[in-house]
């Protein structure tokens, strides 16, 4: 491993591992979490022939009878964590359509309060079908009623209080933290290869004043709404029948923001944004 890419995986493992170690993870089981993934993405490598044993072994550095286990591990795996967390991704849908949909919104550009079942107008029921969910309307309801993301107000009607789905279920949480944080990543490292690259871009600041931060932290994140909310409403009409097209692309947009004390080692870095 080269000089700069020690660094550069040092820098991203310390947040991951300072996580672990606050959550009883010990090296040992990060160590075999770590020897699954190997063997997974050597798997996953060039299409050609089925890669062997030995193969693998080669490829990871882990021996050979040890990829035999993992392999076998990883084929009766496959799919089990599929589904575990379904429920959380349906709701933030729902309420992505609700959201970007131009029949949720009253005349003055409210979000309107839905019924929870109409035959004539539009409902709770009704964003359900239009995100294919094959969920029961009121099981959604009800995570989402536990999310504090919707109330369920007097006469049957639903209101929504968040324009986004932040789940409070740990294990929701993380299977956000793995989707979002997984694409990122798998973005920068594109952008090292000779692709077209990807939008990977921050400002950022070794030091603000706290009243600063304060003020600027509601615009931050009525900006980054606004943004991703537009993106939603100009891209989700594509969506219908793009399952089918082979040249279709899965696609996922972020902003995210980050701060903390400042500390001496920030005196050293260049401060231009």
């Amino acid at each position: 491993m080269s000089d700069s890419l020690n660094q550069a995986v040092h820098r991203l493992l310390r947040p991951l591992v300072r996580y672990l170690i606050g959550q009883g993870v010990t090296f040992t089981g990060l160590m075999n979490l770590l020897k699954v993934v190997y063997v997974e993405e050597a798997l996953a490598g060039p299409r050609g022939r089925a890669p062997t044993d030995s193969d693998l072994s080669l490829a990871t550095g882990i021996h050979r009878k040890e990829v035999k286990r993992l392999r076998t591990l990883i084929t009766q795996n496959e799919g089990a964590a599929e589904g575990a967390t379904r429920g959380a991704h349906i709701a933030a849908q729902l309420i992505g359509a609700w959201v970007a949909s131009e029949d949720t919104r009253e005349a003055d550009g409210r979000l309107k309060d839905l019924p929870l079942h109409s035959a004539t107008e539009l409902s709770f029921e009704t964003l359900t079908r239009r995100i294919k969910a094959d969920v029961r309307p009121r099981a959604i309801l009800d995570d989402l009623i536990r999310a504090r993301a919707v109330s369920l107000e007097e006469g049957g009607r639903v209101r929504l209080l968040r324009t986004a789905y932040v789940p409070d279920v740990p294990h929701d949480k993380l299977a956000f933290l793995a989707d979002n944080v997984g694409d990122h990543m798998a973005s920068a490292f594109h952008n090292l290869g000779p692709g077209t690259p990807f939008i990977e871009r921050a400002v950022f600041f070794d030091a603000l004043p706290s009243a600063a931060i304060e003020g600027a932290r509601p615009r931050i994140e009525a900006a980054a709404d606004r943004l991703l909310q537009g993106l939603h409403r100009d891209l989700t009409p594509h969506e219908a029948g793009a399952q089918m097209d082979p040249r279709a692309r899965r696609v996922r947009i972020g902003v995210y923001y980050y701060e903390e004390p400042k500390t001496p080692a920030d005196d050293s870095h260049d401060t231009t944004p």
